[in-house]
């Protein structure tokens, strides 16, 4: 009887101290967040003509640049529509944001009227969710989270002293992603007399501009992260 005891504390013992020693369970993954960056025009598509005398389309290349670094650096997986100057139509942009699963697509613009920076979201009246969403209309599903994110973006913007203008209209092209996405028209910047401040080619106003857009898309991925 004390020989069994003893085998039986003994092995009690080795139960308990494996049981201490177990590796503790890995932390559950993080949702995959990704970020689709759109430089508008590109290839025949000059887009405007800004005051520099470059086309749109090489401002908003530059700008995609510019934010995909600051978010690369930060941790956050960006797929860009376009890296060079070349030719993308309104469907293939919604294609790649769409086969993304993109958490949130920033479709960039400039424009010299106005000041600061134009925040677009669809105008499509909000829809729920459906298997089969209509194509043209897709981002009817997703337009109360796009103004969510266009929200988080404003109060970035602001934050950094950009001036900020939200606007609702119709999108081609953002109408048919699936995902959180707003247009962002960048202008120059200018005070309460409309004088300009600093104009679109001024690269500290590019990187402020590109810094209070990533800061938001960070607070953004929070957010994702906590639902």
């Amino acid at each position: 009887m004390r020989w069994t005891s003893w085998i039986a504390a003994v092995l009690l013992a080795a139960g308990m101290t494996a049981s201490a020693q177990a590796p503790p369970a890995p932390p559950a993954p993080q949702p995959r967040f990704v970020v689709v960056l759109d430089a508008a025009h590109g290839g025949d598509d000059y887009g405007g003509r800004l005051a520099s005398g470059q086309p749109e389309k090489a401002y908003t290349l530059t700008m995609s640049v510019r934010l995909r670094s600051q978010l690369g650096v930060r941790g956050v997986q960006v797929i860009t529509t376009r890296e060079q100057d070349t030719g993308i139509d309104l469907n293939h942009r919604a294609e790649i944001a769409n086969h993304a699963n993109a958490q949130a697509c920033i479709s960039l613009h400039a424009s010299e009227s106005g000041s600061g920076v134009h925040l677009f979201v669809s105008s499509l009246y909000p829809m729920q969710p459906s298997r089969f969403a209509p194509w043209k209309t897709a981002q009817a599903a997703w337009v109360t989270r796009s103004l969510a994110l266009a929200g988080v973006l404003n109060s970035a913007l602001l934050h950094a002293g950009v001036t900020v203008t939200l606007s609702r209209s119709s999108l081609p092209g953002v109408d048919s992603m699936a995902c959180p996405a707003v247009a962002v028209e960048m202008a120059p910047d200018r005070d309460a007399s409309l004088k300009t401040t600093a104009d679109l080619d001024n690269a500290g106003y590019q990187s402020r501009v590109a810094g209070a857009l990533a800061a938001a898309l960070l607070e953004w991925q929070t957010e994702a992260h906590a639902q």
